[in-house]
């Protein structure tokens, strides 16, 4: 089975939508750290994306963004239905 990735990025962003409502802190502070970078300009943009995919796999700190959706998400799904 394929994983339809278009729809788990769909996914993510309506998360992270919520989460940004809930703790916005949590994307501020985030996008800083992504916006740091670009004010240098000593690296193109796809070189920046690149590295910050090798630091949020070797450190988490990018997943432990997506993970956060996931438990979002969790969540969502043990809430009693109405």
């Amino acid at each position: 089975m394929m994983f339809d990735w278009n729809a788990y990025q769909a996914q993510i962003q309506k998360t992270l939508a919520e989460l940004a409502r809930v703790s916005p802190d949590i994307l501020r502070v985030y996008r800083l750290l992504g916006d740091a970078g670009a004010k240098t300009g000593h690296l193109d943009a796809k070189t920046r994306e690149l590295i910050a995919l090798d630091v949020a796999v070797t450190v988490n700190a990018g997943a432990a963004l997506i993970y956060s959706t996931r438990v979002l998400d969790a969540v969502h799904a043990k809430e009693p239905t109405a």
